[in-house]
């Protein structure tokens, strides 16, 4: 086992960041913490990475204690945070080198692990840090990180902000990272990315709904799902919601995504009440579960079973 959490939990003052949490992350695997702002992955990530220290429980990484083994936990992970926090006034190498002796190697000792990322910056290695694009930026933290050849990769929300083409990217080269047996765990408020992982920690405020595979996760989705559409996307939420079968609605994309809480439910009942509501250009057709279906599902499921 890479990466271990048993009950872990941490409060600041009067809040809870992240509440008796558990989960085990396979040597290997690439692994997703998904969740919106304030959910509480990025104090996990602190934790994991010996910056902070927990409440209650205990964590491993690479077989290591996060408290008595800090030391050699910082000499064997990689950890990208959420910011770019390299030197703004230093250059493209100056950061990996400066980076490779913190850590007791040189960018030829590792080359080959970083060569596929680094070779489309390398032509502007002597352009500041603090001048480089979003997606070059990312490609520089991520360098940095595998310079010293770690066992285990942190990345925390490494795609926020960067445009979609440099997020994809990303993506492509964490899956070719991981080939090289690395041990990665991604957090990310991009439902979309979830699917990229091997399995997902479905995480919000500070407690963790779901882990699986995305696929088995979305399987799970207990009713249909409708895509619903009117001239008016405001009123046609308001009146959805006072709906006498409604179960949940939320807007998705254009649409607005609707659950009925009546198993016989009907799609011309829907259409006929929008009707008499005075709706135009109806639009109601049945739609294909997401994984962002299952976090609101979830979500609603943990909320009302707090009340």
């Amino acid at each position: 086992m890479s990466i271990s959490l048993r009950h872990i939990s941490k409060s600041f003052k009067t809040v809870q960041a992240v509440k008796d949490i558990s989960f085990e992350v396979n040597s290997g695997e690439l692994f997703g913490l998904i969740g919106p702002d304030g959910a509480g992955k990025t104090t996990l990530f602190r934790i994991l990475t010996t910056l902070l220290l927990a409440d209650q429980g205990k964590a491993s990484v690479a077989g290591m204690d996060v408290i008595k083994d800090y030391k050699a936990i910082r000499s064997s992970v990689g950890y990208m945070p959420g910011r770019f926090s390299l030197y703004q006034d230093l250059t493209v190498e100056e950061n990996l080198k400066f980076f490779a002796t913190i850590f007791g190697t040189t960018i030829e000792e590792n080359y080959d692990l970083i060569k596929d990322i680094y070779i489309q910056i390398e032509p502007f290695k002597n352009r500041r840090a603090g001048k480089l694009s979003g997606g070059m930026k990312q490609k520089l933290a991520l360098s940095c990180a595998l310079i010293h050849k770690p066992k285990v990769l942190f990345l925390d929300e490494p795609t926020t902000g960067v445009d979609p083409v440099s997020r994809k990217e990303f993506w492509e080269m964490l899956k070719r990272l991981q080939e090289k047996d690395i041990t990665m765990l991604v957090s990310t408020a991009y439902m979309d990315e979830a699917s990229l992982c091997d399995r997902v920690a479905l995480i919000q405020d500070g407690t963790i709904l779901e882990i699986d595979t995305p696929q088995r996760i979305i399987e799970k989705f207990p009713r249909k799902i409708y895509n619903v559409k009117a001239s008016e996307t405001f009123r046609l939420l308001k009146d959805l919601e006072i709906y006498v079968s409604t179960h949940s609605v939320y807007p998705f994309g254009e649409h607005l995504h609707f659950t009925s809480e009546d198993k016989a439910f009907s799609s011309e009942e829907l259409i006929q009440f929008l009707k008499e509501k005075e709706h135009t250009n109806i639009e109601v057709s049945e739609a294909i579960p997401t994984i962002e279906d299952s976090f609101m599902r979830l979500s609603k499921e943990n909320t009302d079973g707090s009340r």
